[in-house]
């Protein structure tokens, strides 16, 4: 018999015994057959639980230096409109000194006016 006389039946057969072979030695050579399999997958197990931690503790990191920048830049917001509050109130402080300053020089022109007056007419009675 050659190669050329099988038949399909025997060539189904072959075709069939070949994938069970196939299959056997895939299972045989799986990863989850190897000897140090469970403490490779809890290695694994570890890292992933570590990285989770870490990308955790970054996060909470970065969200308290964005809550620290906020705090700081609402306490300078604050510092910023106390400091322009007491340079307005500086202000007003000046031009009402100036104002009293200018009606205490009008009062004094006034009395050195009406001095100069009450002279004259004195004179000339």
């Amino acid at each position: 018999m050659s190669k050329h006389d099988v038949n399909f039946n025997e060539r189904l057969q072959a075709a069939a015994k070949a994938r069970q072979t196939t299959l056997k030695n895939a299972k045989a050579n799986a990863p989850m057959n190897a000897p140090d399999y469970a403490e490779r997958q809890a290695e694994r197990l570890a890292a992933s639980i570590a990285r989770e931690k870490r990308r955790e503790e970054a996060l909470a990191k970065k969200l308290a230096k964005a809550a620290q920048k906020a705090e700081e830049a609402a306490a300078a917001a604050l510092a910023k409109q106390q400091a322009i509050e007491s340079e307005k109130a500086e202000k007003e402080e000046a031009l009402k000194q100036e104002a009293i300053q200018a009606a205490a020089l009008k009062a004094e022109q006034k009395a050195a006016r009406d001095a100069k007056y009450a002279a004259r007419k004195a004179r000339r009675s």
